[in-house]
């Protein structure tokens, strides 16, 4: 046992070390070209049967997991799942976002935004929380939607966890860099390579970036508990900085600096801030894709998943407060804003420690993050949906290495090239469908359970869910009308959200309960989250909408040439083994005699 691990081989006795086409298209469909191109000429059927598929809890933490080959490893308390989550937030908000947000959308009034946005996210924590106990899996969300919405709503949830798990560590990978900079006592982008002839926005090649991005996912490779435990002693150390950064913060804090207008932007610009700023909450999904990998999933990850958010959102409110506290917001630096405050209140020294607290969220930001987004890589990979070559966990460090090696590259492409601000609106649009979707799921799972539902009732559920839906996004697209001032609006939509709300409540049946942890106050609770998520999807501009329709489009396109013909193979491939099974049955018959 011993050589096979050393030598790289899995519990299927194939060795891990391997690259062939076999690993990557193992399907039928793409056994030749002429095979493709059979299935591409039956791209429509094939679309119509995946569109009604849904998987099951057995599947997705259980049969799934034997594409990987050799498991993830139970090694994980509740109390590391809150050091994960603590670890994977704080530092990728406070310290790279709340400069730029408090300079130019929401002025003094950023503590609000982070109070908007971490009221959302808390909310959508509540929603992961009960699916995670319910299908313990390394998918996260990717794994809730295929169980409750099936394979199309699955797909484009999973193009999104890619995008987001791209997007958001190249954001921190840069930041990092400015960080370092400001620690040396330099321009935030004298690190950087500017390069003219590249478009605005993405001619500051950042290199460090890369080096940094790769050195972190190197040591998320070598195991989750080493991981863990390296969070933990460093999360230590962030806290004893948070508390120093709020000590020394508002030991100099300016009411004046908080005048003469605590809006500069109006209500508009502290929503549009909240929208950009949630991406600083989006670590706490992580912790759900550690579920697989928790010794008691049902009681641990509800509790580390809500006390550390409850924690982050209290810290980053302060933390916020102290900023604008010091620092007129006019003369904020956007790219180290709290180094640079602390330096202009006289504490030059002050803005080291803030930079190398910074740097150490960031770092803890980075690691943690390497180990969700190769998780739900990993699960993804074992429905086929990108190639299952990334499903691989490794024998002897049970981590899924090429899944992580995957997306630390795009990772670093990305953040070699990509400023910050064009990284935030892509990620965080991605992000709040992403929790709007959960909400849509965990109201399905409570209230629709196939062959026990009947039509009546299903109707029912469905027509006050699209009066959810449908109110939550006529709020957010009034809000941002040029009749926003007038309050008819808001009444009507208002009265459509309460009253589908309370349709689920008095007048659907629910069709199951929680077996361990349950979110409460349903429905009302994750109908309130898809209101908040999709009121600040509103509240983020054209260009970060555009960009989220190119990359969806781009992931159709992705979808219709290759993801649904290998899940359609996967999915028929016990009927396939049960006629050929047949057919031989029959070959092997003997031939009947004729009668003399």
């Amino acid at each position: 046992m011993a050589t096979a691990a050393a030598a790289g081989e899995g519990g299927s006795g194939r060795r891990y070390w391997r690259w062939s086409k076999e690993d990557f298209f193992p399907e039928p469909s793409f056994a030749s070209w002429r095979s493709y191109g059979g299935a591409l000429a039956a791209t429509v059927p094939r679309l119509v049967d995946r569109v009604g598929s849904r998987s099951s809890e057995a599947a997705e933490a259980g049969t799934l997991r034997a594409v990987s080959e050799n498991p993830l490893r139970r090694c994980l308390s509740w109390m590391d799942l809150a050091f994960l989550g603590f670890g994977s937030v704080v530092g990728s908000g406070v310290f790279v976002l709340t400069g730029q947000e408090a300079r130019f959308d929401a002025g003094p009034a950023i503590p609000l935004a982070y109070a908007a946005a971490g009221f959302s996210a808390l909310l959508s924590s509540f929603c992961y929380a009960e699916l995670a106990t319910e299908i313990p899996s390394a998918g996260g969300s990717f794994s809730y939607l295929r169980v409750e919405l099936g394979d199309i709503a699955a797909f484009l949830a999973a193009g999104n966890i890619l995008l987001e798990a791209v997007v958001g560590a190249a954001g921190l990978g840069r930041s990092w860099t400015s960080y370092l900079a400001a620690l040396l006592g330099r321009d935030t982008d004298s690190l950087r390579i500017h390069v003219p002839a590249l478009a605005e926005g993405f001619n500051l090649l950042d290199p460090i970036a890369v080096v940094v991005l790769v050195s972190t996912s190197a040591v998320a490779m070598s195991g989750a508990r080493l991981t863990s435990t390296l969070n933990s002693l460093a999360s230590v150390v962030g806290i004893a900085i948070i508390a120093f950064v709020l000590a020394a913060g508002f030991s100099h804090f300016d009411a004046g600096n908080l005048a003469p207008s605590f809006f500069p932007f109006g209500a508009a610009g502290v929503f549009r801030a909240a929208g950009v700023v949630y991406w600083s909450y989006t670590g706490f999904d992580m912790v759900a894709t550690m579920a697989e990998e928790t010794k008691n999933p049902g009681r641990d990850v509800p509790l580390g998943l809500i006390s550390s958010m409850s924690s982050i959102t209290v810290v980053y409110c302060l933390m916020s407060l102290a900023l604008v506290g010091m620092q007129r917001y006019t003369e904020i630096d956007a790219n180290a804003a709290y180094s640079v405050a602390f330096a202009a209140a006289g504490m030059r020294w002050a803005r080291y420690v803030v930079a190398l607290g910074a740097l150490k969220g960031m770092t803890s930001g980075l690691l943690v993050g390497a180990l969700g987004q190769a998780r739900y890589t990993t699960q993804i990979a074992r429905t086929h949906m990108i190639p299952p070559y990334f499903a691989l966990v490794h024998p002897t460090t049970g981590t899924p290495i090429y899944a992580t090696v995957a997306v630390t590259l795009g990772a670093a492409c990305v953040a070699l090239f990509s400023s910050l601000d064009v990284l935030a609106s892509v990620s965080s649009i991605s992000t709040l469908f992403i929790f709007a979707l959960v909400a849509v799921a965990l109201l399905v799972r409570r209230y629709h359970v196939a062959g026990a539902t009947t039509p009546g009732q299903l109707r029912t559920f469905l027509a006050f869910l699209a009066l959810v839906v449908l109110s939550s996004i006529g709020v957010s697209a009034y809000y941002n009308s040029r009749y926003a001032r007038r309050w008819p609006g808001y009444a009507a939509f208002g009265c459509g959200w309460a009253a589908g709300a309370a349709g689920l409540a008095a007048c659907a049946e629910k069709q199951r309960a929680p077996r361990v942890y349950g979110a409460p106050l349903v429905p009302w609770l994750p109908a309130m989250s898809i209101a908040t998520n999709l009121f600040l999807m509103g509240s983020l501009g054209t260009a970060a909408y555009a960009r989220f329709g190119i990359c969806t489009a781009a992931m159709l396109v992705y979808y219709v040439l290759f993801g649904v013909h290998a899940t359609y193979d996967v999915a028929h491939a016990d009927d396939a083994a049960a006629d050929n099974l047949e057919h031989g049955k029959i070959a092997a018959a003997p031939a009947p005699t004729t009668p003399a």
